[in-house]
């Protein structure tokens, strides 16, 4: 294993849905009944925390089979260059020098991201953008792992 990072959603992310959560309860409140308030709020904290953890929970994995980000694993001879975006790099390729065709695993509270090439034809995503928490730590276990599979060939 060369490099491992498992994304989460941020605490203030949490605030924000507690806040929103605790809205609706309220608002649920003045015009229902207790037991529905309940069975609401109930309802609304399981879904408002799931969605949260499922989003926020991306593994990103760098290891002998290739880049694993999520379910997706883009193989070692399909890795081509690797680029660093800093914030205003990753901005740039989610805007007007984007590729619609790419491949996205990027999350707003990110600022930085990587960019992986893809070099397989057959592929219809050009690249690869990954946000990441230390995206020069990525790029290099990236880097590493590629040099040692180029050894073992």
């Amino acid at each position: 294993m060369h490099y491992t990072e498992r994304l989460s959603v941020p605490a203030s992310h949490w605030g924000i849905a507690l806040f929103f959560g605790l809205t609706f309860i309220s608002a649920v409140a003045l015009y229902a009944g207790t037991t529905f308030t309940l069975l609401a709020t109930g309802l609304a904290t399981v879904a408002i925390a799931w969605f949260l953890m499922s989003y926020g929970r991306v593994e990103i994995r760098v290891d002998e089979r290739g880049l694993l980000v999520g379910r997706s694993l883009l193989e070692w001879p399909y890795v081509g260059a690797v680029v660093v975006h800093d914030a205003a790099g990753t901005k740039r390729r989610l805007g007007i020098a984007a590729n619609r065709q790419a491949f996205l695993s990027v999350r707003g509270y990110l600022a930085g991201s990587v960019e992986v090439e893809v070099i397989d034809p057959a592929d219809p995503h050009p690249y690869w953008l990954i946000s990441s928490r230390h995206p020069a730590d990525l790029a290099a276990g990236i880097a590493a792992a590629r040099a040692s599979q180029d050894v073992a060939q």
